[in-house]
């Protein structure tokens, strides 16, 4: 059995809730990584929860500059969203090839969206002979003022500007969550390993890893393997599982969170060039039971932050900045999927820790933060709702 840090005097039993298809996790921590292997969501939760509207198995969302939304649907659909929750559909949305973990993924604004109209999309094709991956597009949103009457919204001049390479068989794993960087001037994209292990460690591929480009989809001049001919130009770290959330904290730097085999999910603080060790090392093990070496055995790779055992089956990720909830500013939060919980982490310089876990009763999918500093949070599945998080009264 693997040594794991069980950190935090809340510690106390909790039961583990299976996986299903979603639930992966990373195996493979060090000294240094807290593993909370029991953490008891709290007796009453310090917010309220307001239902607001639901979708048919959501995944994404986004707010605009005007304070409505975007949420995109695993099946295939995009909406535009008031926070009452009136819904209507955008139209031009690209064919997704549906099933498993695939469908329509991220959506995300260009950092000059109030100017350029423009957002990103990401989503998973069909290639041939049964392979499939993820792609990532920019696109042009037209939207009427709220209130004014106009034709129904419209993705136009799409474009892919990146794709899984190679495309394999199976439906597992694309990760395909986007983040720009503070200063927009690059985009992020977690690309997830496909359930195929060795790919995370294959240079000549950006399976298994976060790859890093400018905004039309070039190649930023200081990427990490600029000059390795073995290397694709755009991976900027390695070593990754399934990737499902990512984020910049308030010092500009790059986290994200990923699922691990069996148990061992990841936060890891994302550095450049790293690699993060999978399939070689890991928190869990194999679903096989075959055991993977904890990262404190091969100190080369780059440990996580904290490693979960068992599972989370973490989704979402951000970094809390608003004022309903002061006492949160700084710390991150994950959507739990097997854990049906949000997940509170508070970020101590380089080094990280889990110290809440309000469960919600249901799988979390995506968290966001709203422009008046509410909580917005999706529900996995079919009749998954959008639910709004405020201060309790």
């Amino acid at each position: 059995m693997k040594n794991l840090t069980i950190a935090s005097a809340l510690s106390v039993a909790l039961l583990a809730c299976t996986n299903g298809g979603n639930a992966e996790a990373t195996q493979g921590a060090s000294e240094d990584a807290q593993s909370f292997a029991d953490i008891s969501p709290v007796d009453r939760e310090p917010f309220m929860t307001q239902e607001i509207t639901e979708f048919n198995e959501p995944w994404a969302m986004t707010f605009l500059p005007d304070g409505r939304m975007l949420v995109t649907t695993k099946p295939g659909e995009l909406f535009l969203v008031t926070q009452a929750g009136e819904q209507t559909a955008i139209s031009n949305i690209p064919d997704v090839d549906y099933g498993g973990q695939g469908g329509l993924g991220d959506v995300i604004l260009a950092p000059d969206f109030a100017k350029s109209g423009r957002i990103y999309l990401s989503w998973v094709e069909a290639g041939d002979d049964g392979t499939r991956g993820a792609v990532v597009a920019h696109a042009n949103l037209s939207l009427a003022p709220p209130g004014v009457e106009a034709e129904a919204p419209a993705l136009s001049n799409l474009k892919i500007i990146w794709k899984q390479n190679p495309k394999v068989k199976g439906r597992g794993h694309y990760s395909h969550r986007m983040v720009f960087s503070p200063d927009g001037k690059y985009l992020f994209i977690g690309s997830g390993e496909r359930q195929k292990f060795d790919p995370a460690q294959d240079m000549t591929g950006n399976l298994g890893k976060i790859v890093r480009l400018n905004p039309d989809g070039s190649i930023p001049s200081d990427n990490p393997f600029l000059d390795d001919e073995k290397a694709l130009p755009e991976i900027w770290s390695l070593g990754h599982r399934n990737i499902l959330g990512m984020a910049f904290d308030s010092k500009g730097r790059l986290w994200n969170q990923e699922m691990g085999p069996k148990d061992g999910d990841e936060l890891n603080l994302v550095q450049r060039g790293s690699n993060y060790g999978y399939p070689i090392v890991s928190e869990g093990d194999h679903y096989d039971g075959k055991k993977i070496p904890n990262h404190d055995t091969r100190p080369e790779f780059a440990a996580p932050k904290v490693a979960w055992v068992p599972t989370i089956a973490p989704a979402g990720l951000i970094f809390y900045s608003g004022k309903l909830f002061p006492e949160w500013q700084g710390n991150a939060f994950i959507g739990g999927l097997a854990s049906e919980a949000l997940i509170r982490v508070v970020i101590d310089g380089d080094e990280a820790e889990e110290v809440e876990r309000f469960k919600m009763g249901s799988r979390i999918r995506e968290v966001e933060q709203g422009p008046d500093g509410a909580l917005w949070l999706l529900q996995d599945g079919k009749g998954g709702k959008l639910l709004k998080i405020t201060p309790a009264k």
